[in-house]
């Protein structure tokens, strides 16, 4: 399968939605996600950032986005800084994108180099009066590790601490919130791909069978279609079951027991997310069906409760259940 992705003119289209709800005379900043060390040389696989990605459609690390709509330069209105190729660095890591190529994925007409950062963020910050500038403000979200956005944040109000600083974050929540046509083609396409995930799995599970070698089917399936896993999938059976995010996937199942399958793709950097239970030895128990039945009665009547306009804490209100 081809990777899918989104049309250039997608992210322009966010970035113009986006600047018609800043303030005039102002700047935003959105920095691409840290790359974590593993250990001596190595780093840990780099998630995109998902608001840097919604808005140019790249997910290459040390990537800066810089939005100014009402620059007096107009080529500055727009800029997007990506990591100048270096051979060494393509001999271990594979190619980087060219300016060329950014500007194809993103539809952003000035690209420029790190290294142009510091200098054309400083002349911009003497024309505007109001900053915009990125965090994480996900409720779940931990904030023990330092983002390269919050270090962002801290350089740029001990620089310019007389400018007048706003949340990008909240602006972004209800922008990204709403889907547009585009995303739920991709967001279909995930679904899919988790769709024969599953039924692969389905039919291959059996007492005996080690949780990773579910893993692995889910691996097979997902790599031979062109996405990815969503999330660390959980595969879990017996007591393991019990376990909210259990992620070791490394227990023999046995007769008679239930495997917890929360294991979904992601494609083009949108994901899926699927939760299902079977039974290890292919029929429920009278009793595991019993609660199988409970809980599906209850996911009918949420998903029936779905209805545009509705607050989420509006759907939990007491129903009954038949």
């Amino acid at each position: 399968m081809k990777q899918k992705t989104n049309p250039a003119n997608f992210f322009a289209e966010n970035r113009q939605r986006l600047m018609q709800r800043l303030h005039p005379n102002s700047l935003a900043v959105v920095n691409a996600n840290d790359v974590l060390t593993a250990s001596a040389d190595a780093t840990l696989p780099m998630h995109a950032n998902c608001d840097l990605f919604y808005l140019t459609g790249i997910s290459q690390e040390q990537t800066i986005l810089l939005l100014a709509p009402h620059a007096l330069d107009e080529q500055l209105r727009e800029v997007l800084f990506i990591r100048e190729p270096d051979p060494q660095i393509i001999a271990w890591e594979g190619d980087k994108l060219t300016k060329e190529q950014a500007q194809k994925v993103s539809g952003i007409a000035s690209v420029k180099w790190l290294r142009d950062f510091p200098s054309l963020f400083h002349k911009l910050m003497c024309e505007v009066e109001h900053v915009y500038l990125n965090s994480n403000e996900h409720p779940g979200a931990s904030l023990e590790l330092e983002s390269r956005d919050t270090r962002f944040v801290r350089q740029a109000r001990t620089r310019y601490p007389l400018h007048q600083y706003h949340r990008l974050a909240r602006i972004l929540y209800e922008l990204r919130m709403v889907k547009s046509e585009h995303e739920l083609k991709l967001i279909r396409a995930a679904i899919e791909v988790s769709s024969k995930g599953f039924l692969r799995v389905a039919r291959r599970v059996k007492p005996g069978m080690n949780e990773c070698e579910v893993e692995a089917e889910f691996a097979h399936e997902f790599l031979r279609c062109g996405a990815r896993f969503a999330y660390p999938p959980i595969i879990a059976s017996g007591i393991n079951f019990s376990f909210l995010h259990y992620n070791r996937n490394d227990r023999t199942m046995r007769a008679g027991e239930l495997l917890l399958l929360d294991v979904a793709a992601r494609v083009g950097d949108y994901n899926s997310d699927v939760i299902r239970t079977i039974p290890v030895s292919g029929r429920f128990t009278l009793r595991q069906r019993q609660v199988y039945n409970a809980v599906l009665r209850v996911l009918r009547a949420m998903v029936q409760a779905a209805t545009p306009g509705k607050c989420i804490a509006t759907s939990r209100r007491k129903q009954k259940f038949v």
